[in-house]
């Protein structure tokens, strides 16, 4: 399967935002975007002027790269967001977040969605006392998160717990952090997406 492996800290100068794909470095002050807030290249320090297609183009990179998803995986997305009831960016975004990498990070057992991919792949989670290891699963409403007996002792998972109060847990998420267990009361909403993003510029880009 295609993966991207050059720099992540190279994405967010790109899109010129904090994506947060670094855990506790996008926090310090070795964070690139903060010591280098132009985008990479030779000619990165240069002003930009985007076209129309081109400010579509890139609010659909920015969404790919926070989210961890290739260009096929996340058309089949918005085709899904788009015969789903409701308004298709919101729909798109909501289907992005109930990954299950994704709420792996929500809950504060990963310090990114790269690194809750990477535990998933380990078979360190069960989903309702199944092992599940897909990162593009997804969670539904009632749905039981938690680690497995024997993966409870690596230090990594529970320093990242130990720091999630930094960005917060979700309203549409509950943690157990004694037990190390999270449950999801609900479906995530739009309003429950505070990174910005301008979802319709990505319905306008899929519907030319």
């Amino acid at each position: 399967m295609a993966r991207y492996t050059d720099s992540q800290c190279r994405l967010c100068r790109r899109e010129s935002l904090k994506l947060f794909l670094k855990g506790d470095r996008c926090y310090s002050d070795k964070c690139a975007i903060d010591r280098r807030p132009y985008v990479p290249g030779q000619h990165g320090k240069s002003r930009r002027e985007f076209s129309e297609y081109g400010n579509q183009l890139r609010e659909k990179q920015k969404v790919k790269r926070i989210y961890g998803v290739l260009e096929r995986q996340f058309r089949n997305y918005f085709k899904k967001a788009e015969r789903k009831k409701g308004i298709t960016g919101e729909n798109l975004l909501i289907f992005l977040e109930r990954r299950l990498d994704s709420v792996i990070y929500r809950l504060g057992f990963a310090n990114s969605r790269n690194e809750a991919r990477q535990l998933l792949g380990h078979s360190h989670f069960l989903v309702n006392d199944k092992k599940v290891n897909v990162p593009s699963y997804l969670i539904k409403p009632g749905d039981v998160i938690r680690l497995r007996d024997k993966s409870k002792n690596i230090s990594r998972i529970s320093e990242a717990v130990d720091s999630v109060a930094r960005r917060g847990i979700p309203q549409w998420l509950e943690l157990d952090k004694t037990n190390l267990r999270g449950t999801v009361k609900g479906l995530p909403s739009r309003e429950d997406l505070t990174m910005p993003i301008q979802e319709q510029l990505i319905v306008e880009l899929y519907s030319k």
